[in-house]
């Protein structure tokens, strides 16, 4: 089954590689008997579907082969699904453009202004604080 990470980018199944062992997690007896545990792996150094850009891209944010190792659930299907969606789910957020920077900016008139006047009123309230002098 082919992995869908864009639109414009999908991962065919040749290219992900299957290991399955016994898992440690819930389950009672039934993990002592089944490789519920799941391992994929994808080299993204290697891949065909890949263009030149979005590999640099990807092997600049990512190693050159990614593994996602799932055994949350009882079930080997479903921790199929969950390595799948992981998968797809780190190389999306590794391609997308990066959020702007903030611009540092110069404080306004408006809130110098208030600035101290909030000092102003902080230091009369400790003032208020203060003995009285012995007049």
């Amino acid at each position: 089954m082919d992995l869908e990470v864009t639109p414009s980018l999908t991962i065919p199944a040749a290219e992900l590689q299957w290991k399955f062992s016994r898992s440690s997690g819930p389950g009672g007896q039934h993990v002592n008997t089944s490789d519920s545990r799941v391992q994929l792996t994808w080299s993204v150094a290697e891949s065909l579907v890949l263009d030149e850009e979005m590999r640099s891209v990807l092997l600049e944010r990512l190693p050159p082969v990614i593994t996602m190792t799932v055994s949350e659930q009882r079930s080997q299907l479903r921790n199929r699904e969950r390595a799948l969606e992981a998968l797809a789910s780190r190389v999306r957020n590794a391609l997308a453009p990066p959020p702007p920077t903030r611009r540092p900016t110069k404080p306004t008139k408006g809130s110098k202004r208030r600035n101290l006047a909030a000092k102003q009123q902080r230091s009369a309230t400790k003032q208020q604080r203060q003995r009285p002098t012995g007049d």
